[in-house]
């Protein structure tokens, strides 16, 4: 009698231990916490991480000569967007011909390598004239606008508003302006006005 009660015990024992895992499944399934919510990855604020006041930094190229000059009444570094926002902004670069070009403006904006400065309110860039032998071999260069966009080692100048362009005595307006320093290409777009100076006579 005690034989077959074990023998009986033995051939529920597996449908009894498959009984206990899943109501144990079931049971954790209930008590586990749900997942927690996953939450959009952070996004960095425009805000800056270091300010300056009147400050000057200077950038120089391989062979140790000056590039640009950049100096203001303050400066804000934003890190989200690796650019400088500076005040009073006045910027010092010489050309490949060793021409001196300065720029101006109530506001700035330039990357950290100095390579593009964007000028914003009241903004001018004057390139100086070239003499030699006593001859004038390029006459001064200037930019008017309240928006100008300086690449100081490609030696553009893009405006997307209007400009005032002045090279000696000749002037040129227009709406928008893009000028390439070094294939000597100046393209005007919009209303366009020139007026042309002859040359006084010798």
């Amino acid at each position: 009698m005690l034989f077959a009660l074990w023998e009986r015990f033995l051939l529920f024992l597996p449908m009894a231990l498959m009984l206990a895992l899943a109501l144990g499944s079931y049971w954790l399934v209930r008590t586990t916490p749900p997942p927690l919510e996953e939450f959009p990855a952070t996004v960095a604020a425009h805000a800056p991480d270091y300010f300056i006041e009147k400050f000057s930094m200077k950038n120089f190229d391989a062979q140790g000569r000056l590039h640009a000059e950049v100096s203001g009444a303050a400066a804000r570094h934003f890190p989200d967007t690796r650019w400088i926002e500076i005040d009073a902004i006045s910027l010092r670069s010489v050309d490949d011909k060793g021409r001196l070009r300065q720029a101006t403006a109530k506001q700035g904006l330039s990357n950290e390598e100095a390579s593009e400065v964007q000028l914003i309110g009241q903004a001018r860039i004057l390139r100086e004239a070239q003499r030699a032998a006593g001859h004038l071999n390029s006459p001064e260069l200037e930019f008017n606008g309240e928006f100008l966009d300086f690449f100081i080692k490609e030696e553009t100048v893009t405006s997307h508003k209007p400009v005032v362009l002045r090279h000696g005595a000749h002037r040129f307006s227009a709406d928008a302006l893009h000028y390439d320093n070094v294939a000597q290409v100046l393209t005007l777009t919009g209303r366009v006005h020139a007026t042309f100076v002859p040359n006084p006579q010798k």
